[in-house]
C-alpha cells in the first residue's frame, strides 16, 4: 500500500536511521527524531497505558482545581501515550509526534488495529473534524503557548476527558490481544 501514511512511515524510519548513523559518526549517543523498528514489548506498552491513565488523572485534578488550560495538554499526552503503547506493541519506537500519528494510521490501513478514526483525526494538525472543532494538538498549542488561563468551552474539555477514558480502554484491548 502506498498511502500517504505508509510513505510518511517510510520517511520516518529512514530519518531515524540517518540520524542515528550521524550521531554515531560524531561520537554521540545514538539519537533520532523519527521511527525505529525495535523488539515489540507488551511490558513497555502497558507502561505507556499507565502513563496515559496518569495524564487522565491529572486532567481530572486540574479541572477540579480550575487549571483547565493545563488539562488540555494532559489530554493530548494521555492520547499520545496510547499511540505510543500501540507503536511499541507492534515493534516501533517513536520520537516524533507526526511520525507516531502516521504509524497509527498505517497500522489501521494494514488491518493490524481498529481504532476510532475520529481519535486519529483529533490528534492531527491539518485535520479538523468539522469547522467548529480544532484538533487536540492545536488546542494543546493554543493553551500551552497562549495566555488564556482557562479553556473557553467546558464541554470541549469534558469531551477530551471522555475520549481519553474510552481510548485507554480500547488500547488496553489492543495491547492485551
Amino acid at each position: 500500500m502506498n498511502s500517504l501514511a505508509s510513505k510518511h512511515v517510510d520517511w520516518c524510519l529512514n530519518k531515524a536511521e540517518k540520524e542515528i548513523e550521524e550521531s554515531v559518526k560524531l561520537g554521540k549517543n545514538a539519537k533520532h527524531r523519527g521511527l525505529l523498528k525495535v523488539e515489540p514489548s507488551k511490558e513497555l506498552a502497558i507502561a505507556h497505558i499507565d502513563k496515559a491513565k496518569h495524564y487522565l488523572g491529572a486532567i481530572q485534578l486540574l479541572k477540579k482545581n480550575n487549571f483547565s488550560d493545563l488539562a488540555v495538554s494532559c489530554g493530548f499526552y494521555s492520547l499520545y501515550h496510547c499511540f505510543l503503547a500501540i507503536a511499541i506493541k507492534f515493534g516501533y519506537e517513536s520520537k516524533n509526534q507526526t511520525c507516531t500519528i502516521s504509524l497509527i494510521e498505517f497500522l489501521q490501513e494494514e488491518g493490524k488495529i481498529s481504532v476510532d478514526r475520529d481519535i486519529i483525526e483529533f490528534m492531527k494538525y491539518e485535520e479538523v473534524h468539522n469547522q467548529h472543532e480544532a484538533s487536540l494538538i492545536e488546542l494543546r498549542e493554543d493553551y500551552t503557548y497562549g495566555t488564556n488561563l482557562e479553556i473557553k468551552d467546558d464541554e470541549q474539555l469534558d469531551k477530551i476527558e471522555k475520549r481519553c477514558l474510552s481510548f485507554i480502554d480500547a488500547v488496553r484491548e489492543i495491547v492485551y490481544s
